[in-house]
């Protein structure tokens, strides 16, 4: 979601330019669930709440954002602060002429309506970090330390306030916001691919990022973006085969080349086939690369040193070897 997002808010300063359509009312958003901390939830037990998110994962990746956006909806109206749908929900409004100022309005509305809702702040912060016609970073600072003052233990605060930090490229601050809201949420998944992917890059721990992976895909199956960060880290693991077949399974979910996995998944792939010198596979790939303009200006700077020779000579062929000898 991390990358995800960063092309959705691109996307978003164009469609912000044109005109939003009329505001609805506002909307308080409802109590989280009740329980005891990290001992009792898991978000993902819960088949009201992962029914809409399915469907809304599904029809995100398929580019039907309309629909998403309600399923996102539906899902908040059981787990309102569950940090991979409130993501979902404005990336999917991002995706939408004016809908994020729409977005916006309401839940300006709501955290005025009701100042002390931590689950307001949260959602409200979270959607002024998708904002990119102004930059309204620090307005997201003051809603999430708002929510954090609120509920300390809170953890979408903690994770939303993780982003903010990794956008600032602060690191380990980072990593301790998504550690404390393990803390109170140890499914969280958005934490848990945060962590993942500051292990692998930043702190050069690779297999300490698969640790916090590995399970994602069986909390949320249809989440494509964290096969391709499961692919990535596999492939810094020197394991080839199970790298390729993760970022497969992103790509296959990836259906119109949205997220992670079916902007980039190709070029990986045709990496992992280059370095382990089949070259007819990854030209394969990076041509497919190319034909879905998916990373195509990558693609295309890989596939013309391959053509180049500049990676050396093909592996041999084992069906041919086998004749030979």
């Amino acid at each position: 979601m991390r990358n995800l997002s960063a092309g959705l808010l691109a996307l978003a300063l164009l469609l912000s330019l044109l005109p939003a359509p009329p505001a609805r009312s506002a909307t308080p958003a409802p109590k989280p669930p009740a329980g005891n901390g990290a001992k009792d939830r898991n978000d993902y037990a819960n088949a009201l709440f992962t029914t809409p998110l399915a469907a809304g994962l599904k029809h995100f990746y398929g580019r039907s954002f309309k629909e998403a956006q309600a399923d996102f909806e539906r899902a908040l109206a059981v787990i309102p602060d569950n940090t991979l749908a409130i993501f979902f929900l404005n990336a999917s409004a991002a995706q939408q002429t004016g809908e994020l100022d729409v977005l916006t309005n309401i839940e300006e509305d709501a955290v005025g309506g009701a100042p002390k809702s931590y689950v307001n702040h949260v959602r409200l912060g979270v959607t002024y970090l998708f904002a990119v016609v102004r930059d309204r970073t620090l307005d997201a600072r003051e809603e999430l330390t708002s929510a954090i003052n609120l509920n300390p233990d809170g953890q979408a605060a903690h994770v939303c306030m993780g982003v903010l930090r990794y956008n600032e490229r602060s690191a380990n601050r980072a990593k301790t916001e998504m550690l404390a809201a393990l803390k109170a949420d140890p499914n969280n998944v958005l934490a848990r691919e945060y962590l993942a992917e500051i292990y692998q890059i930043d702190l050069r721990d690779p297999q300490r990022g698969m640790s916090y992976a590995i399970d994602v895909p069986n909390l949320v199956p249809g989440y494509a973006d964290i096969e391709f960060h499961i692919g990535s880290i596999l492939h810094d693991l020197k394991q080839p085969d199970a790298a390729i077949a993760a970022l497969r399974r992103g790509i296959d979910l990836d259906t119109g080349g949205v997220g992670e996995a079916g902007q980039h998944g190709y070029t990986l792939i045709a990496r992992i086939d280059i370095e382990q010198h089949k070259f007819p596979d990854a030209e394969k790939m990076l041509n497919t690369a190319i034909q879905k303009n998916a990373d195509a200006i990558y693609a295309k700077k890989l596939l013309e040193k391959l053509k180049n020779g500049d990676y050396g000579t093909p592996a041999p062929n084992p069906v041919a070897t086998a004749k030979r000898s």
